[in-house]
């Protein structure tokens, strides 16, 4: 064969071979994608209960690998999106109906399609998958935090993804830093709060919520501020929560096995806050929650003003150490020195 008739035969099979590629379907490789669940600073006494980054858009079978970042813990749920009973949000040691107790996990992987929950159960190390089978637009929750919700947009595979993981890394660590510096500035908030109160005022905790597109978003500073004072004999001593979301405890002694209900010891005042005395270094004497209420909402019954502060009299000498039974191993601590 002449070379020029060689060339011609091999520029026909390359076009053959060329058309042949564009009419057999691509097989695109399902991707799993990075997010983060919660960020925190080095002394853990501010906490980002945040999706990082809260909103994303993925394919069709894709997954998304949420990793725990934080002490603070948290779960990952997608409740079932429906009618039914089961899109109700569940207390956070339930988790998902009829799934592994104790705390009502699904299996890592788990596939969401909307049809049925799935949950990571309550964790702060290590991650949990789930795989998106089915176009549509999901939200993700915590159970613990109210506010600490996001979104997943499941696209075709046709249809192009406005973002790459590099982009979402980024968003991220915005996100997450920008919570974190809030907190530092909440902190000096909490002290200026408790310093007009008086002398024998305490700031227990305060927060902030904020919002992007996909969900919102909770910075909560986990801190007694101020959190030594020094009292005499007689005093009271008031602590207030200034977070809009997250509760708190102030306890004395023995810690009990359920936090949510106040100690025996307990009384409520003419103005809604709870009391109690103390007249012993041995006393035991246990706040309850202390939190702001749910926000109200149209067309819905208006929720009761919350218990957000908490009083104890001294009425004997000492050092009374006491902590937030819910976030004490954060760090949230305190100390009242009642002299004579």
């Amino acid at each position: 064969m002449r070379p020029r008739s060689l060339k011609r035969v091999l520029i026909f099979f390359q076009s053959i071979s060329a058309l042949v590629a564009l009419a057999v379907p691509q097989l695109v490789q399902a991707k799993t994608w990075q997010a983060t669940v919660g960020a925190e600073s080095h002394n853990l006494g501010r906490q980002a209960l945040a999706f990082l980054p809260n909103e994303l858009w993925v394919h069709v079978d894709d997954s998304i690998e949420f990793t725990f970042a934080t002490e603070e813990v948290h779960t990952v749920t997608f409740l079932q999106q429906d009618t039914s009973t089961q899109q109700t949000r569940p207390a956070n040691t339930a988790g998902c109906p009829g799934a592994l107790p104790p705390d009502g996990r699904t299996d890592d992987p788990s596939s969401f399609d909307g049809s049925k929950c799935v949950n990571s159960g309550r964790e702060t190390s290590g991650s949990y998958t789930v795989t998106f089978p089915t176009a549509g637009n999901f939200k993700v929750v915590c159970l613990v935090h109210a506010n600490m919700t996001g979104a997943v947009h499941v696209l075709k595979r046709a249809e192009p993804l406005p973002y790459d993981q590099r982009t979402y890394d980024f968003l991220a660590k915005r996100q997450a830093n920008t919570l974190l510096a809030d907190g530092a500035g909440l902190v000096g908030q909490a002290v200026a709060t408790a310093e007009q109160a008086g002398a024998n005022a305490i700031s227990a905790g305060i927060g902030e919520v904020v919002a992007t597109g996909g969900g919102s978003s909770t910075l909560t500073v986990m801190r007694f501020l101020r959190d030594s004072i020094i009292v005499h004999v007689g005093d009271t001593v008031e602590w207030t929560n200034l977070d809009p979301v997250t509760p708190h405890t102030i306890t004395f002694g023995t810690e009990p096995t359920n936090t949510n209900p106040a100690s025996g010891n307990v009384t409520l005042a003419s103005d809604g806050a709870r009391q109690a005395t103390i007249n012993s270094i041995d006393d035991s004497v246990h706040s309850g929650f202390i939190q702001a209420a749910q926000q109200d909402r149209t067309n819905s019954p208006q929720t009761a003003l919350g218990v957000t502060r908490f009083r104890v009299t001294f009425n004997t000498p000492g050092t009374f150490n006491y902590i937030c039974a819910l976030h004490d191993e954060l760090g949230m601590v305190g100390k009242v020195i009642v002299r004579r």
